[in-house]
């Protein structure tokens, strides 16, 4: 009677390598998880500049001068998307705030925040704004988010 070999692997090498997997994924996610909040950040930077554009549209065309009140209204117009239009996008809300003034007088704002700020699903750490200006503002401490053009000017500069 001849002994059969048996093939294949045995316990310690499969615990090895499960030992190893779970060491790569406990490398690999928080970098995922820090890239994709930084990508939802870009993002949001990204969108605030849309709508500020849109809205410098709006003002020279259907706005008759001055900026739309809300992200419906410069969806109506199409002047951005749907998604931009409905206030949220890639975890991030955004809100146009006090709209004032008719032609070299008007004034607006816009900015956008995270909408979930901590743990493993956190959207973002930043909220962003900008106003009239064109300038970008961003905060890290979101324990007061802007709600009037003076708290968006308030916000540091981004880059300085």
């Amino acid at each position: 009677m001849k002994n059969k070999q048996q093939a294949g692997f045995s316990l310690i090498e499969l615990l090895i390598v499960v030992a190893i997997i779970g060491i790569i994924a406990a490398i690999a996610i928080p970098n995922l998880l820090a890239t994709r909040r930084a990508a939802n950040e870009g993002s949001a930077q990204a969108s605030v500049r849309t709508i500020h554009s849109a809205q410098t549209v709006y003002q020279a065309t259907g706005g008759a001068g001055a900026y739309a009140g809300s992200l419906a209204v410069l969806r109506t117009q199409t002047l951005t998307d749907r998604v931009l239009g409905s206030g949220n996008k890639s975890g991030y809300h955004f809100e146009i705030v006090e709209q004032g003034g008719v032609g070299a007088t008007a004034v607006f704002g816009v900015y956008g925040f995270p909408l979930i700020t901590s743990g493993v699903s956190a959207t973002g750490t930043r909220a962003f704004g900008t106003t009239h200006d064109g300038v970008m503002h961003g905060e890290t401490d979101l324990s007061n988010i802007p709600i009037t053009i003076a708290d968006i000017q308030a916000l540091p500069v981004l880059g300085n």
